[in-house]
């Protein structure tokens, strides 16, 4: 089993900066593909970024150049950069983990695990 325990959401202006935290337990053979995404009130879920098991990364394109994934493999701990943030971020953001070997793990991966959300309110 898998438990994900996100932090950092909150309410900032348009143009501001948050940093999102996933902390993680369990299974790292269950966590080879990490990633965050995000679903807003009346719109479909989306995959914002991922990190594969040897490290690299993939962003949606309305996110790209904004926000950054990164992990710090001795906390445990997935993280979401996220820059110059819009209205159109606001949604709950959610961490997600999977056992998919990196081959496998990019942004259409339906991921086995996910947190409990934290929101992120961006105001114009």
């Amino acid at each position: 089993q898998v438990q994900l325990v996100e932090s950092g959401g909150g309410s900032v202006q348009a143009g501001g900066s948050l940093r999102l935290a996933c902390a993680a337990s369990g299974s790292r053979d269950s966590r080879r593909c990490m990633g965050w995404f995000r679903q807003a009130p009346g719109k479909e879920r989306e995959v914002v970024a991922i990190s594969d098991s040897r490290g690299t990364t993939s962003y949606a394109d309305s996110v790209k150049g904004r926000f950054t994934i990164s992990q710090d493999n001795a906390k445990n701990t997935l993280y979401l950069e996220m820059d110059s943030l819009k209205p159109e971020d606001t949604a709950m953001y959610y961490c997600a983990a999977d056992p998919v070997e990196w081959m496998f793990c990019y942004l259409g991966t339906n991921f086995d695990y996910r947190g409990q959300g934290t929101q992120v309110s961006v105001s114009s």
